[in-house]
């Protein structure tokens, strides 16, 4: 006997005696990036739905959908208004792509955000020499192997993501003064205060 099963989405919804919907092929993914950029669904528009379903006491389909209905009366008006709205900003848009404009996105892909988020190590020692008015190199490949990633001055650094600090059981044993990052959704945020 199995142990351990996967349900679908499809067949939950069957479990449940919920009928399919049906969508144009595509549709559900333009809808769904107007949604996104949009934030139509978000909370402030529609209610936190974590937190509704727990309140909500019925049974069925039917009595989530009069019972939300009642509490948020305006939420699928709203947030398909806002869908309609960007969705109408993608259709001008998408009639200014063409192989230009794909060929650019494709190399901005590959060659320049690829070099970037591999490369960016070296774009913070530069950034935090700056400001602090020194000089910096990176890190020769033994250094590396020590858990040094590069110089600021005289003063070796390593590089790690701020989540490093909450494993502090998994921690090497780095001697050396570390710069934390954060990637977050346009750049990098970086906490280099344990240079001071």
């Amino acid at each position: 006997m199995k142990k351990r099963i996967f349900l679908t989405s499809n067949e939950i919804q069957n479990l449940l005696g919920i009928p399919s919907t049906v969508f144009p092929k595509y549709s559900t993914q333009i809808l769904n990036l107007a949604n996104q950029n949009a934030q139509a669904t978000r909370p402030k528009v529609v209610g936190q739905m974590s937190e509704l379903i727990k309140e909500f006491s019925g049974k069925t389909l039917q009595e989530w959908e009069d019972w939300y209905l009642k509490k948020h009366p305006e939420a699928i008006p709203i947030a398909s208004q806002k869908i309609l709205d960007m969705v109408e900003n993608l259709k001008d848009v998408i009639n200014k792509i063409d192989m230009s404009l794909i060929e650019k996105w494709v190399y901005d892909l590959i060659i320049v955000k690829t070099f970037v988020g591999l490369k960016f190590q070296e774009a913070i020692l530069k950034k935090v020499a700056s400001i602090l008015n020194l000089d910096y190199c990176l890190a020769t490949p033994e250094e590396e192997a020590k858990g040094i990633d590069g110089y600021i001055g005289k003063t070796p650094i390593s590089i790690k993501p701020s989540s490093y600090t909450n494993k502090a059981a998994l921690r090497e044993n780095i001697s050396v003064s570390i710069i934390y990052y954060e990637k977050v959704k346009n750049g990098i945020k970086i906490d280099f205060s344990e240079l001071f």
